[in-house]
């Protein structure tokens, strides 16, 4: 992962010791928004995510990272817990030629949008080799394919590194390990409560917050030479949580199943200028 040039250097922005670089004050002036899409994810135990809001990614080809699992669309895998959240679970099981279970949703086709806050509250699971994702792919993937499309990595989180979550953005020049991200350190393990991940996406400009806690700005001009800025038409948000990859490394004989991430809420907001 490609770090940025120091342009973070004063976000200690509780009790700091200096003025924030302008793109980071900018950023901070105006949040006003109002909500224009939400999942709750209120409902009896067991029922499926709502089908006008979700559609489930199912298959166990790695997604090109080397997941170990295959992605389904059974309440096994993906329901509502009858809590008020959604729980996306991974079982150590074999099926369809894989070694594990888990689940992938995605509100494409149903829910795209350019711009706003994209928010969710979200429990992580623990454990060695699990890799949790919220994030947005380019509406235009199946036309273009990725990385022209662009993905904005909201959140992910490997389960051996509790306390950390990565911020990532990619695109032509800069995607997979060149993604263009950062990360933050939690005062606790983010398997133990909820917490909230967003980002305020605006044309030109992505900021990543943990919390309320900004810790990560992109924009055309930070790209400079590495990659072409491919953020400014509509994406569509997925949840999901990988078993092994490249990025996190497979599971160990401590990692225990089944291993849930738990999502309170899915919000998207409008700037109100």
């Amino acid at each position: 992962m490609r770090s940025l040039p120091p342009l973070l250097a004063c976000l200690a922005l509780a009790g700091g010791g200096c003025s924030p670089p302008p793109q980071v004050a900018d950023a901070i002036k105006s949040r006003e928004f109002r909500l224009i899409w939400a999942d709750e994810f209120d409902g009896e135990a067991g029922q499926p995510p709502a089908v006008d809001r979700w559609v489930h990614d199912v298959g166990g080809d790695g997604w090109g990272n080397s997941q170990l699992e295959f992605d389904t669309d059974r309440t096994e895998n993906v329901a509502l817990d009858g809590a008020g959240n959604l729980a996306i679970t991974a079982r150590d099981e074999p099926f369809q030629h894989r070694g594990y279970t888990s689940g992938r949703i995605a509100t494409r086709a149903l829910f795209e949008r350019a711009y706003g806050r994209f928010e969710a509250s979200i429990r992580q699971p623990r454990g060695r080799g699990l890799w949790s994702a919220f994030w947005l792919l380019g509406a235009d993937h199946g036309d273009v394919g990725w990385p022209a499309s662009g993905e904005i990595d909201v959140m992910e989180y490997r389960g051996q590194d509790r306390r950390t979550v990565l911020g990532t953005l990619h695109g032509p020049g800069f995607s997979g390990g060149a993604g263009v991200g950062a990360d933050v350190v939690a005062d606790e393990g983010l398997d133990e409560g909820f917490h909230r991940y967003a980002i305020e996406w605006d044309p030109g400009r992505i900021v990543w917050y943990l919390d309320g806690r900004l810790y990560h700005i992109v924009t055309p001009e930070l790209l400079g030479e590495h990659g072409v800025w491919v953020f400014d038409h509509p994406f569509y948000m997925i949840l999901n949580l990988a078993v092994g990859g490249a990025f996190v490394g497979a599971p160990d004989a401590e990692t225990e199943f089944p291993q849930t991430l738990l999502v309170d809420y899915v919000r998207v907001y409008e700037r109100i200028l």
